[in-house]
């Protein structure tokens, strides 16, 4: 058997080859009798009139609050529809509305003790959404949706609301009467800045007329200076005319003047300029000639000084040079002559310091004897006789020329004695 329902309505199959229960939210179904149930749901919209008396606010101020909701079974969503008809099937519309009255209820209290009076009166957009974000939420594990939900009253019995209105209105009358006595202000400052306005306007039309009469007397001053001045022209131009040819006759014997006297001045110059060209060819040039004999007579001998002082200088310098390069000679060979001395004294070295020494002995030997040949008189003075006193003063000369040799070993380091020994073998 073939069974149909509106879109306001749901069918609820169950029995036999129906697990889990068919669904159909507007439609039809076949139903096969006596093993097979069939059952409906409504899904209309419900309205609540969701009110909640004398619910305290976190203050402590109670106050009755009434808000209107729509709700409905969701019969699109199968397991929101599955939801509801485990709840509600066989429920009518009332009991269903009053099961979702007292959930939103619920909710509505626990949000107004959350709030304020203030912010329950001043801001409902702001309740309304909190009382629908909760209710829905847990409206929805019944397969009910929340449609809409709008604060419809609030109200007290303390006339706690009465005297928020009263301040409000308070502040309103206050503002009105701010707001009078500024339009007042307003209107009459503009008032004054009218009447500015209108004196100012005044005084410029009063200046404007001024600048008007101004203009119009100095251009009739400047007309009648312009008419003045070409009376003036016209009386004196006849006068002005004489003056012009008494002046141009006048000019007339001045430039005859000036013509005679430039031929004066030309006759002058002519006569000056022969006396200069006579002057030159007699004096000018002459001592001229005789300037420039005596200038190169100068320089030659300015030459002549110069070249002789160059020639004694490079005399001086040549002279320089040779003795220069004479010296550097005479060094060069006294320091070959060292250099093989030294080169002896190393080869032979006893027997070139002996060669040396015995050159030099004859210069010893007669450096000793110098102050005995300096001396003019010898006195001797002897207890014994004259032959005494002679070969005394031998002897000591004799003992000096033996302590010679020891000197010198003393200050070479060479025996005379066996080197001359040594070169007589």
């Amino acid at each position: 058997m073939f069974y149909t329902c509106g879109p306001n309505e749901a069918m609820v199959v169950s029995g036999c080859g129906r697990s889990p229960p068919l669904l159909i939210a507007g439609g039809r179904v076949f139903v096969f009798p006596c093993v097979q149930q069939i059952q409906r749901i409504s899904l209309n919209t419900l309205t609540l009139n969701v009110k909640s008396d004398k619910v305290y606010t976190r203050h402590g101020v109670p106050i009755s609050v009434t808000g209107i909701a729509q709700v409905k079974i969701q019969g699109q969503n199968k397991e929101m529809l599955a939801a509801a008809c485990q709840m509600f099937m066989g429920k009518s519309e009332g009991e269903i509305a009053n099961i979702a009255l007292e959930t939103l209820e619920g909710h509505q209290r626990a949000i107004i003790a959350h709030l304020t009076v203030e912010e329950i009166y001043q801001d409902r957009k702001k309740f309304s959404d909190q009382v629908f974000k909760v209710a829905s939420s847990d409206l929805v594990n019944m397969g009910i949706g929340v449609v809409s939900y709008t604060l419809k009253d609030v109200h007290d019995d303390q006339n706690y609301l009465s005297s928020l209105g009263k301040a409000r209105t308070a502040q309103v009358q206050r503002d009105a009467r701010i707001g009078e006595a500024q339009f007042k202000r307003d209107a009459v400052i503009k008032e004054a800045h009218a009447m500015q306005e209108k004196i100012s306007a005044q005084y410029k039309n009063e200046i404007e007329m001024a600048k008007a009469q101004r203009d119009y007397e100095l251009k009739k001053a400047a007309y009648d200076i312009e008419v003045n001045t070409k009376k003036a022209e016209s009386e004196m131009a006849y006068q002005l005319q004489v003056a012009k040819t008494k002046q141009c006759i006048e000019e007339e014997k001045m430039q005859v003047q000036v013509v005679e006297r430039t031929q004066q001045i030309t006759l002058q110059e002519q006569e000056i300029t022969r006396r200069e060209k006579e002057l030159e060819a007699k004096v000018w040039k002459p001592a001229e000639a005789e300037r420039y004999r005596i200038e190169k007579i100068a320089e030659a001998e300015k030459q002549k000084l110069i070249m002789e002082a160059e020639a004694e200088a490079e005399a001086i310098r040549m002279r320089g040079e040779a003795e220069a390069f004479a010296m550097e000679a005479k060094g060069r060979a006294e320091a070959e002559q060292m250099a093989k001395k030294a080169e002896a004294f190393k080869q032979y070295k006893e027997g070139a310091m002996v060669d040396m020494l015995l050159e030099k002995l004859p210069l010893i030997a007669e450096e000793i004897s110098k102050p005995l040949c300096s001396a003019q008189k010898v006195t001797m003075v002897s207890s014994g006789g004259s032959e005494v006193g002679a070969a005394k003063l031998t002897g000591e000369v004799l003992d000096i020329m033996s302590r010679l040799p020891s000197a010198v070993e003393k200050l070479t380091g060479v025996n005379i004695s066996q080197a001359l020994a040594s070169r007589m073998g």
